[in-house]
Order: C-alpha cells, then structure tokens, then sequence
C-alpha cells in the first residue's frame, strides 16, 4: 500500500489489542482475557487514525511501497493502547498538602471538609487565580498525566460553585482541548458542594436556572464545549432529589450524566443512575446489591478510584462483585489536591491489589472502559483498524510490567503517542523529532 503515512511501530515483541472485534466494552470473560498479538506491526495515517495491524511480515509486505514520517522498531518491546484516565479535578489553585498530615492523625473526610478545609479551601484559592496561572498549572499536570500514558483524559471543573469561576474553569479545559496533544473530555461539577451562604435546594436552583443556561448558550455559540455532567451526591452535600434535578437539567440540554455516588454513605446514586440512563457513576464504595444489579442492566459503566479508597482509608469499592454481575468496570486516578496521582500504572497496581482485579481486567477498565465511561470507545481505548492512533511502547517483553513495577512507569515507558504523533519520549530512546 503505496502512499505517505505518519507512523509505523514494527516488530513488537506485543501489541496489545485489548480488543479485536469492535467491542464498546469489556465485561467479565471480556476482560478477563483480552486480544493480544505477538510479532506484530501497526502503521497510523496521516489522519491520526491506524490504518492497519498485523503479524510484521504481513505489514511489511502490504506497505512495501510506502514513505512514513517516523518508523519505531519496537523489537523486545510491549504496544499498548494510549490509557484512558475517566475520573480526574485537575484545574485548581492551592495545594491542601496540610490536609494529608491531618487526614493521617486521623481526621475524616467530611470532618475536614466541615471545618472549612477540603473543597472549599480550594474553591478560595481557584476563584482568586488568573485564567493564565490556571491555565499553566494545568496544562503542566496533563503533560505529567500523558508522560505516564495517559492519551485520553476525563477533566472536571468544579472548584468555582458560583458561575463566573465554573465558567473560567471549563474555558481553561477547553483552551488545553485545542492547545495540546492529549484527549480531553471535559464536565461541568458546579455541583461540587454547596457554596457558603447558600442552602443545597438554593444551589440546586442557580444551577438549573443560570448556570446550564448559560452553558448551552456558549456551546451554541461554540465557544465552551462540555460534555458530561456531575454532583456529588453525598449526605451532607446533595441528595438524591437535588441530584436527581441537577442531572436531568444536564441530560435535557445533550450533556452526559457521569457523577459521584455511594463513596462516603449509601444514597441509592447507582439505582438513581441506572434510573436516568448515566453513562457512568464513580466511586460507589457504598453501593448497595441492587445498585449493581441495576447498573449492570443499564450498561452504566462503574468508574472506581483506587486512590481515593486508599488515600481516605475507605473501604475498597466491590469490584469483584460487580465483575461478577457483569458491570462495566472502568477506573480513574481521581487527581486532585485530595488524591495526588497522575500515574494510570499505579493506579492499575491499586486496583489489583486492593480491589483484587487482574492485570487483564484492570488493564481493560483502563482501557476500553474508561473510554465507554466517557462516550468514546468508538475511537479510543484499543488498538484496532481505524481507531485513533493512540499508543504507549514499553521497554519490557511483556506488557503487565506497566502493573507489576509499582511506581516505575518512568523507567519503562518509552513513547507516548496521540494521533501518531510522538508526544513524549524517554531520555534513553534520544531526541525527540519534531513534526
């Protein structure tokens, strides 16, 4: 096949499919045991999209006659798809460093986020940051989250609860949307906490009747494009009717439900999710028997954070119960100044260990369902002819070492690609080209 083409990764020792049949998302056996390819060779257009894989020989042969911008030889070493963070609060100012020694002499969650710290601490210091400050801050911590393998990003604001810093926040997403090489997908949270001076049912009300107004005047106007909607529905913050409201506003002006639910008490969120078509709840340590049944029915895909159960000292969410039940499975790192992670491998590593997943499995929540988590699994979240070209080469003959070395994705991963384009290169493998 004749022609110019952007890249061609040859000779990996493994390519890692995930899937190979066009699959939306992995459940159970599914994820259990995902497509693998030895000896083989991917090439991506010059559209960012691959345009084919197989065994080595065979592309060699069928692009015999083609130019490339950039040619890897991958030989002794690992192919995976880009990975897929769903669950992240990366734009803020100030760091709640402070919190984390009080968190280890024993203070709760919501005791902190009573006495003031928490959220709100953040919220004080967001609202008082320049765009630009946000902006750079930002735009330094995706760079951190894409050198670990991360290609495709879930975004969040949430750190402004009143309109006028909400909106700065998504503005700040959306200059990284169309500034940077890494996938974006970006949700509104004003429903975060409830702001001081105000009563949950009050800020239930300025979010329906101002801010979502305003937000699908700007996307009509193509200036914000948002895609997911989110409440924390917690005791003590929003309850289920609010939660309720607030999202079904969302959905009625085309935004995604993917929220927080059932991490500090059962409320009943998977049921309410499964209820009203969400694409994806996160947390649910708390769920309840009949939230799992009913997200498993409903195809609503379960974001867990390992980090935040972790961090928080939580109990871990039942991942294998809900494997077992035929939930899709996804996972997040949770960034944000409560839980400080960028790594996606060492979220995995949690994962495995903590909540009991397989590498397999936890590979493909990583994956495929992160991206079905975020309405995107029909272009990321695989390594299959024409998806997007979305890639992570790992120094490594096999490809659970991104797992099993905890803490050491920096030493193994050599390249990460958007697009087909090289957007991060290990030290070791020389200089980056430009394109």
């Amino acid at each position: 096949m004749a022609g110019r083409h952007r890249l061609l990764l040859e000779n990996a020792q493994q390519l890692v499919l995930v899937c190979g049949r066009g699959e939306e998302y992995l459940r159970r056996d599914g994820a259990a045991s995902l497509a693998l390819l030895p000896g083989a060779s991917l090439v991506v257009g010059l559209d960012g999209c691959i345009k084919a894989v197989g065994q080595a020989d065979v592309i060699r042969n069928q692009f015999s006659g083609a130019t490339f911008e950039r040619i890897i030889d991958c030989s002794g070493k690992c192919v995976l798809p880009g990975l897929v963070d769903a669950h992240t609060h990366p734009v803020w100012a100030g760091d709640r460093v402070h919190e984390f020694a009080m968190k280890l002499a024993g203070a709760s969650y919501m005791e902190i986020h009573q006495a003031g710290g928490g959220i709100h601490f953040t919220v004080e210091h967001t609202r008082k940051a320049s765009e630009e400050e946000l902006f750079n801050t930002f735009k330094h911590r995706l760079e951190r989250m894409r050198g670990a393998g991360s290609t495709l990003v879930e975004c969040k604001s949430g750190y402004g609860l009143n309109l006028e810093t909400e909106l700065k926040m998504l503005r700040v997403i959306e200059r990284a949307k169309q500034s940077m090489d890494i996938g974006i997908s970006s949700t509104y949270c004003g429903a975060h906490s409830v702001p001081k001076g105000k009563t949950a049912t009050e800020a239930t009300d300025d979010i329906i009747n101002n801010h979502l107004p305003k937000l699908k005047e700007l996307k009509l106007s193509g200036e914000i494009h948002v895609n997911n909607i989110d409440v924390f529905c917690e005791k003590g913050v929003f309850d289920l009717d609010s939660t309720r409201r607030i999202l079904q506003a969302g959905k009625d002006i085309g935004l995604q439900i993917n929220f927080h639910g059932d991490e500090l008490h059962p409320m009943k969120s998977a049921e309410l999710g499964a209820e009203l078509g969400a694409r994806a709840i996160s947390h649910l340590e708390e769920v309840s028997d009949e939230g799992i049944k009913a997200m498993a029915r409903a195809k609503c895909a379960a974001v867990l954070l390992p980090t935040t159960a972790y961090m928080l000292r939580l109990k871990q969410p039942p991942a294998r119960k809900m494997l077992e039940e035929g939930v899709i499975v996804a996972l997040g790192s949770d960034f944000n100044p409560n839980a400080y992670c960028f790594s996606m491998p060492m979220v995995m590593h949690l994962a495995c260990v903590n909540m009991r997943m397989s590498m397999n499995e936890a590979l493909a929540a990583a994956t495929i369902n992160a991206a079905y988590a975020l309405g995107k699994s029909d272009t990321h979240g695989s390594i299959e002819t024409g998806k997007q070209g979305d890639l992570v080469i790992i120094n490594s003959s096999r490809w659970e070492h991104l797992i099993y070395q905890f803490g050491g994705h920096e030493a193994l991963i050599d390249y990460v690609i958007v697009k087909g384009k090289v957007v991060y290169q290990n030290e070791r493998c020389g200089t980056m080209s430009s394109y």
